[in-house]
């Protein structure tokens, strides 16, 4: 790893991040502080946080891949998609009603999720992965939205300079919570393609904000997770039996206002519902 934070500044800075999920209270971003972070710093510091939520209590229950459209990757200056860690209290069910004052700026994604049957894991496999690997240690995939939200400013309020992809890394991917559908697509229907096509129909107060496809997804969501599970592998880090692997996005992120409902129609994977009060 290449690091130019010490060990005490990526607690510090984690720590920073938690008081700012508990209290909404935006933190500078780390790049205005430190502008020669590299990649290495930021992971570290989403590590550490992730470490200090589940010495309180917390669980990691999946994890999620970002940033998988080429044009996000363009904007972000990155050219690989990013990663960050699911935790159980960021679970909530469809018609779920949040809170907008819990959070500072949140949106929402369109995705799917595979939820794993088996750990998957490619150095035990000897080889590397490939999609029929991923399928093999799937027992399910489901329609998903993500709800991101920033715990530093995404547009600097002093001089409006904004965040950079190292910021976001740093702040967990700007993870915050999934909602799950309830309907379920086989492993089957996902081999033959089917997945690629499934799409959704996103609404805010009525009225259509976002459309896509599964293929937005790095061609086949598929990908996304063999993208992952290689990443982690080479830190350390499986995939489990029982995760929800967050796929990737297919539609750009919705602002989520106070009393937004928002309506996503899978088609024949149901729909999914959120307030936000």
């Amino acid at each position: 790893m290449t690091t130019t934070l010490s060990r005490e500044q990526i607690a510090a800075i984690a720590a920073e991040h938690e008081r700012a999920r508990r209290t909404a209270t935006p933190i500078d971003p780390v790049t205005r502080r430190h502008p020669d972070i590299t990649l290495d710093d930021a992971y570290a510091i989403q590590a550490a946080w992730i470490d200090l939520m589940v010495a309180d209590g917390a669980e990691v229950r999946g994890h999620k891949i970002g940033l998988t459209s080429r044009a996000m990757q363009q904007a972000m200056h990155i050219d690989e998609p990013d990663f960050g860690a699911l935790l159980d209290f960021m679970f909530v069910p469809s018609g779920a009603t949040l809170r907008a004052a819990e959070y500072l700026d949140p949106k929402v994604e369109v995705e799917f999720a595979f939820v794993l049957g088996d750990r998957l894991v490619p150095y035990e496999l000897g080889r590397d992965l490939t999609p029929d690997d991923v399928y093999a240690a799937t027992d399910h995939i489901v329609p998903a939205l993500e709800l991101i939200d920033a715990r530093s400013h995404r547009v600097h309020p002093d001089d409006g300079r904004t965040r950079t992809v190292l910021d976001t890394i740093s702040d967990n991917a700007a993870d915050a919570g999934i909602v799950v559908g309830t309907e379920r697509m086989s492993v089957a229907d996902a081999r033959a393609g089917r997945l690629r096509w499934a799409g959704a129909i996103c609404s805010r107060n009525g009225v259509v904000e976002e459309t896509g496809l599964g293929a937005g997804v790095l061609n086949d969501p598929v990908m996304g997770i063999v993208w992952l599970a290689d990443r982690l592998a080479g830190i350390g880090i499986p995939l489990d039996a029982g995760e929800t692997i967050l796929a990737g996005s297919f539609t750009r992120p919705i602002d989520c206002r106070i009393g937004d409902r928002f309506e996503v129609d899978f088609g024949d994977l149901g729909v999914i519902t959120l307030d936000f009060d």
